[in-house]
């Protein structure tokens, strides 16, 4: 499977990258493993800072709001009752949620496999020779405006080192990852994927199974 090749300077290559089928030609018979590994991924993002004040936590309430018979009310103990306006909640988040999911390693390696496939499926892998970043943000644009790779683009790299970091901070759409942090959220929501010569060895080392 050949890809579109650039050179550093964002000319055309003369030959062509060719795509391990092993990593990049999966077949996917089932959606379920991706959609674990894009929710997984999301839920182990997630902070559990929210926090809510149960009845006995809440400002107030020290006295009976009437008498227990003889008004026609309905009897209450407390104002900070739950169903009362300012009173406490109940079962309310209490800041010790756990919201992570697993997933084991050849599930995340797999759904991966899967993500980068649909990628090379819909044509939004291009490939570049290498990526000699300067530090500076326009540098960077002005090569993925050349290769036709601005907007909601992935930038995968051997070696995410400052000066590239720098190059790419300020760039809105554009991310760059190292390949052995690649991930299925990152792969699905990019609209192109930009692999570094360096990249794709390192992803197909990491990726593909052994016989």
């Amino acid at each position: 499977m050949a890809v579109a090749t650039y050179t550093k300077a964002g000319n055309k290559a003369a030959t062509p990258a060719k795509l391990d089928k092993a990593v990049f030609g999966v077949e996917i018979k089932n959606h379920q493993l991706l959609k674990d590994a894009y929710l997984a991924y999301l839920a182990n993002g997630r902070t559990n800072n929210a926090v809510a004040k149960k009845r006995g936590e809440v400002s107030g309430g020290g006295r009976k709001p009437w008498r227990q018979k003889g008004t026609g009310n309905a009897r209450f103990g407390s104002s900070r009752n739950p169903i009362w306006r300012g009173g406490g909640v109940a079962f309310g988040p209490t800041g010790s949620e756990n919201y992570s999911r697993k997933l084991n390693s050849s599930a995340k390696k797999q759904a991966l496999r899967q993500a980068l496939s649909l990628a090379n499926q819909e044509n939004r892998i291009i490939v570049i020779e290498s990526l000699a970043a300067d530090g500076k943000t326009k540098t960077v644009a002005a090569l993925m405006n050349k290769i036709d790779a601005a907007g909601s683009t992935l930038l995968v790299v051997a070696n995410l080192d400052d000066k590239l970091a720098r190059s790419t901070r300020n760039l809105e759409g554009i991310k760059a990852v190292q390949a052995t942090y690649l991930n299925v959220y990152d792969v699905t929501n990019a609209a192109k994927l930009v692999f570094e010569n360096a990249a794709l060895e390192a992803v197909n080392g990491w990726l593909k199974e052994a016989k």
